[in-house]
């Protein structure tokens, strides 16, 4: 019998949703400085991100579910989608519209079940190995490396650079997001290698103007699609 491969289990994925990954903002309160990270929000978002992601592995419950809430406040009027990274609870607390979860961390399966079919299920993968074990039934999108050495998290695994990223594109059918060490100058290139969109932490959260940071990174990234055809 022949094992079934990444694509096989793709084809198979019973939900389809129009999700604009082109420009994944990753809010992290650590990186937004002196700045609150509704705040940061707040300001990328008349930017134009397409998607935000609020991720924060050590906040109380308590403080996490305020911040998310007020984030949902903020995006909900602008029509851009909002999830959370790794915490089902406080996804279904601020009523967020999906959850995130790493590779090793909450089967995907269980966090499905938790939150139902109609919300957003992505998945971290940091190498082939991992798309080749992962359960991705129900997932609707992954989020692929680092690309780079990451400037948020530099203790974080072996970058896979643009040949890296480029083979799992070819491996799998789900939409892939591009994250690690990606900025204005070198987003194009994740585009061009394949990538649906990019994922970025401190290129927005960290810089003094987040609005026109993600004004910028939308323009790049728009182009490179548009040229990628």
């Amino acid at each position: 019998m022949r094992t079934k491969t990444a694509v096989d289990r793709v084809e198979k994925k019973p939900m389809k949703r129009n999700l604009d990954l082109s420009l994944y903002l990753i809010a992290d309160p650590d990186l937004c400085g002196a700045r609150s990270v509704v705040e940061t929000v707040r300001e990328a978002v008349t930017g134009r991100p397409s998607l935000v992601e609020l991720r924060d592995a050590t906040a109380a419950t308590g403080i996490l579910v305020a911040h998310a809430q007020a984030i949902t406040a903020v995006l909900k009027p602008a029509g851009v989608p909002f999830i959370v990274g790794d915490r089902v609870d406080v996804a279904l607390a601020a009523d967020a519209d999906g959850v995130h979860v790493a590779h090793g961390g909450m089967p995907p399966a269980d966090a499905r079940r938790l939150i139902g079919r109609k919300r957003i299920l992505g998945l971290s993968i940091t190498s082939e190995a991992d798309l080749d074990s992962a359960d991705l039934a129900g997932i609707d999108y992954l989020v692929v490396g680092p690309t780079y050495q990451s400037l948020a998290k530099p203790d974080t695994a072996q970058p896979l650079a643009i040949g890296g990223l480029h083979e799992i594109r070819q491996r799998t059918k789900l939409p892939i997001v591009a994250i690690g060490g990606l900025h204005a100058g070198n987003a194009g290139d994740a585009i061009a290698a394949g990538a649906d969109g990019v994922a970025v932490v401190s290129a927005i959260c960290s810089a003094p103007d987040p609005e026109a940071a993600t004004r910028e990174l939308r323009e790049v990234v728009a182009a490179a699609l548009k040229a990628r055809g």
